[in-house]
């Protein structure tokens, strides 16, 4: 059964060097895909909370710093429809590690501008906005 409204999905594009942290997906919609780290919008976060928080449980990395909003779509893929807003953060030290690994693994650095295949429809889309600097996207 499809539910009656969209969901609230967080993208969260990690820079440091300028590379992106990029994971494999092994669960829900979109395993086997790459992605950025992400998830759903809790109640009462706002969208820097949601994508620290995110970003936390993924990746275990801790010294994030919040840069801006950097995309906004409206996706329906999987069979599912989602409202999904991307936030770029910054790390400058620690390293990534499979800190849900029933849901994810091998977090990595790479090059935006070269995304491995396949890579999960919505993270792609958040990386894609940010690149080309157009913000929203349908």
């Amino acid at each position: 059964m499809k539910p009656d409204r969209p969901k609230i999905g967080i993208g969260v594009i990690i820079v440091r060097d300028g590379k992106i942290l990029i994971g494999e997906r092994l669960s829900s919609h979109g395993a086997g895909t790459f992605m950025i780290p992400g998830g759903h919008l809790e109640f009462g976060e706002t969208f820097e909370e949601g994508a620290i928080r995110e970003a936390r449980e993924e990746t275990g990395l801790e010294n994030l710093v919040v840069k801006k909003v950097v995309s906004l779509g409206n996706d329906v893929a999987y069979d599912k429809h989602y409202v999904s807003i991307g936030i770029l953060l910054e790390s400058q030290d620690g390293e990534a590690f499979d800190a849900e690994p029933e849901r994810s693994r091998n977090w990595h650095w790479h090059d935006p501008r070269n995304l491995p295949e396949p890579f999960f429809l919505h993270s792609k889309r958040v990386v894609q906005n940010w690149l080309s600097g157009n913000f929203y996207s349908q």
